[in-house]
């Protein structure tokens, strides 16, 4: 019988307050997960592909994605990954207040797994984030190894 393995989340996010409000609300809908929160696109890059980074960390994560972001944008970052094997399994959600639908056709484009438009107004964004975090709770991701024979049979 498999083992259950809880899902860490990386959140790459600029705003400080939504960063916060994603954080809490998450936590609020009972995720214990690990969550760690990265600034924009520059520092996902560098942490998804940095050298000092071990393949093992990549395993069971989630990565809540906005696409605004100084530096470099969150659509190169999901389509960096994508391209990568290291972390192409590793579902993204891009978690954005661009709701223009050319923009979510590309993401999803470029790899995506979900598309989610944080709402604006305060508590419509606070009910977002909670039902994102039930979601998170019941969601499977492929284990270490079935990753790694999906890699090879390539």
């Amino acid at each position: 019988m498999a083992t259950e393995q809880s899902v860490n989340i990386i959140l790459v996010e600029d705003d400080d307050g939504h960063a916060l409000l994603v954080e809490k609300n998450l936590r609020r809908a009972g995720l214990v997960n690990g969550f760690q929160r990265l600034r924009d696109g520059q520092e996902a890059l560098d942490y998804f592909f940095g050298a000092d980074l071990a393949r093992a960390e990549l395993q069971q994560l989630v990565v809540l994605l906005d696409v605004n972001m100084p530096r470099v944008n969150g659509v190169e970052v999901l389509r960096r990954m994508k391209q990568e094997a290291a972390t192409a399994a590793i579902p993204v959600i891009m978690l954005t207040t661009t709701d223009d639908p050319r923009e979510i056709a590309h993401c999803y484009e470029v790899g995506c797994n979900v598309y989610i438009t944080k709402p604006v107004e305060y508590e419509d964004f606070i009910e977002a984030v909670r039902r994102l975090g039930f979601f998170l709770q019941v969601v499977k991701l492929p284990t270490p190894a079935a990753v790694a024979r999906e890699s090879e049979s390539r």
